[in-house]
């Protein structure tokens, strides 16, 4: 597998503990184990990272996670597994914290939609801007709205894609947008990434 440069950007130890709860709850125990082990990450068996938002856990080993799982269900296999541990990452995780833990609220729900995705999506990405070293900006457009991550931990250090590869942060990007509207499913279209050499990750929400 290929080696991934240490970035010195980091997630916190809560998220990464939930997608890989949620990757072993998709493809059990004993795979995880070994996309772990073909990551170089076998200290992480049995030992996840523990449960707090300390910044300690490097993009590197994040992205190394996911080169292993594409190498062993290849990209077609693999992004149906990461589509699924994003929402779960954001359903387990994301829609009780800060700004997004009032979009249950009554008031909230009775706004038009447009306002409800204008409130709703720059408040998401302000968490990951201020949790994390996962800089991200959002952008409205006459019928979309565009999310930026300026600093990926899914695709760091790789410039070897042919597409867009970075299927967590569409399934945590779908999860949340159905959370935001009460209910509905958006189309969520990542057009470009850094691991093709684009120079962002980014994702237009129709």
């Amino acid at each position: 597998m290929e080696y991934v440069p240490v970035s010195s950007w980091y997630y916190p130890n809560k998220f990464t503990r939930i997608a890989l709860k949620a990757y072993e709850e998709i493809m059990g125990k004993n795979e995880l184990n070994a996309i772990l082990n073909l990551a170089g990450l076998s200290r992480l068996i049995e030992n996840y990272p523990p449960d707090n938002l300390e910044r300690e856990f490097d993009f590197a080993d994040f992205t190394s996670i996911h080169i292993a799982l594409e190498e062993t269900y290849g990209l077609r296999g693999g992004r149906g597994m990461a589509l699924r541990a994003g929402r779960t990452t954001f359903n387990d995780v994301l829609k009780n914290f800060g700004a997004l833990a009032g979009i249950g609220d009554p008031a909230f729900q009775v706004l038009p939609l447009q306002s409800k995705l204008r409130i709703g999506l720059p408040a998401s990405a302000k968490i990951f801007s201020q949790v994390s070293d996962q800089l991200t900006t959002v952008e409205e457009a006459k019928n979309e709205f565009t999310w930026t991550i300026h600093r990926c931990p899914i695709c760091w250090g790789r410039h070897d894609a042919d597409k867009p590869i970075c299927f967590i942060s569409t399934g945590l990007l779908q999860a949340m947008l159905m959370w935001i509207s009460g209910g509905l499913e958006f189309r969520v279209n990542e057009s470009k990434c850094m691991a093709v050499g684009d120079e962002v990750c980014e994702f237009i929400i129709q």
